[in-house]
C-alpha cells in the first residue's frame, strides 16, 4: 500500500512524546514522499481557552481552529522537525471529541497511516475514562502507529 497522506495527531498531553511523534512520522514520510497534516482537536472548553490565552482577536466573527493549532508550542516544535527534513507539511485544527475529529479528519484528508501517542492505561481505566487512541484504533479508516515514549 503506498503512503500519500500521514495525519499526526497532536494532543495537550504529548509534550513528551512530540519528538517522538515527530520521528515516527519522518521515518515512514521521508522514503515514502508522503505529505504530513499535523492535526490537533480541541474541545470546546479547549479551544476557548487556547484563543484567551494566546491573545486572538476577539473581534473576528469566527477564528479557524488551524490557527489556534498552529501557535501552540507542540505543533511549532513538530513542524519545525519536518521542515528539517523536508517533509511536505500543512496543519489543521477542529473543534469536537477527539477521537472522533481525529477520525473524521483522516477521512477527509484521504490519509493512509495515522500516527498517534497516548499513554498505557489499565482496561478500568479505558471503560471508566474512555480513550481516544482506543477510538481512534477502532474506527480509523487506514492503518494507525501507536506512539508511546517513556514510562508512562
Amino acid at each position: 500500500m503506498a503512503i500519500d497522506t500521514i495525519l499526526l495527531a497532536v494532543g495537550p498531553n504529548d509534550r513528551d512524546r512530540a519528538d517522538r511523534l515527530a520521528e515516527e512520522t519522518v521515518d515512514v514520510a521521508a522514503p515514502t514522499g508522503a505529505s504530513v497534516v499535523v492535526a490537533h482537536v480541541f474541545t470546546q472548553e479547549e479551544y476557548d481557552v487556547a484563543v484567551e490565552k494566546l491573545d486572538f482577536d476577539r473581534k473576528r466573527d469566527e477564528i479557524d481552529p488551524a490557527d489556534v493549532a498552529r501557535r501552540h508550542e507542540i505543533i511549532r516544535n513538530i513542524t519545525a522537525q519536518l521542515e528539517e527534513a523536508d517533509i511536505d507539511h500543512e496543519v489543521r485544527g477542529a473543534v469536537g471529541d477527539h477521537g472522533e475529529s481525529i477520525v473524521d479528519l483522516a477521512g477527509e484528508v484521504g490519509a493512509d497511516r495515522i500516527v498517534i501517542g497516548g499513554r498505557r492505561r489499565s482496561p478500568t481505566g479505558k471503560a471508566v475514562f474512555g480513550s481516544v487512541s482506543q477510538t481512534v484504533l477502532l474506527d480509523s479508516p487506514c492503518p494507525v502507529t501507536f506512539v508511546r515514549a517513556g514510562t508512562e
